[in-house]
């Protein structure tokens, strides 16, 4: 199986790149932010792999990062996510952000992915709500409360502080902190702690 390569790109397209290892040309399909970091052909990149094999054909999918790997392996185990979906899910942010929106329950972030309409969303944020925790997010330095009790406290808090006019990437990450420094607290002992970290410096 390969896992990874490292070569010159010879072309790239919109929905894939030609990588050129050692005189043999890799077609390699990836999310638009795979392609975008691999810049303008032609230049030599690393690009870890995944394999996907059916009956009618084999395809390699390159990332440019562990993370978008993993959350690509993670997105196809949903009913109705195929590979090529999950390269227009990993298209539309990066991991951390991907992570962060489905331990929020986000399913409007998804259905702006070709491919993703609203019942397949909500059935991909809840059947992966309980398998973000363990996954690493390298660029938010944080981690989503485990069980079923925390992403949904987690959800209220964070809702909570996008009413009263702070974004998504501001709010998720103070109240993932907060509640993993409160185990116990409910919602209206969290809200004020939430608003005091967010007003510190």
């Amino acid at each position: 199986m390969i896992g990874r390569l490292t070569g010159l790109v010879e072309e790239a397209g919109e929905h894939g790149c030609l990588i050129d290892v050692n005189g043999v040309g890799y077609n390699v399909m990836a999310s638009s932010r795979t392609l975008a970091a691999l810049s303008r052909p032609p230049k030599v990149a690393r690009v870890l792999t995944e394999m996907v094999v059916r009956e009618d054909a084999m395809q390699l999918y390159g990332f440019a990062t562990a993370e978008e790997r993993s959350l690509f392996r993670l997105l196809t185990t949903v009913q109705g996510v195929g590979a090529r979906v999950a390269l227009a899910i990993l298209s539309l942010a990066p991991p951390s952000e991907l992570a962060m929106a489905i331990a929020a329950g986000d399913k409007a972030m998804f259905t702006r992915a070709a491919g993703v309409g609203p019942k397949l969303a909500g059935r991909l944020v809840s059947e992966l709500a309980g398998k973000v925790p363990d996954m690493p997010m390298a660029q938010s330095g944080v981690k989503v409360p485990s069980g079923a009790g925390g992403a949904g406290l987690l959800e209220d808090l964070t809702g909570a502080l996008l009413s009263l006019g702070y974004t998504r990437s501001e709010a998720w990450p103070v109240a993932s902190r907060v509640i993993g420094a409160n185990p116990g607290a409910g919602l209206n002992q969290l809200v004020p702690l939430a608003l005091r970290a967010m007003s510190t410096p």
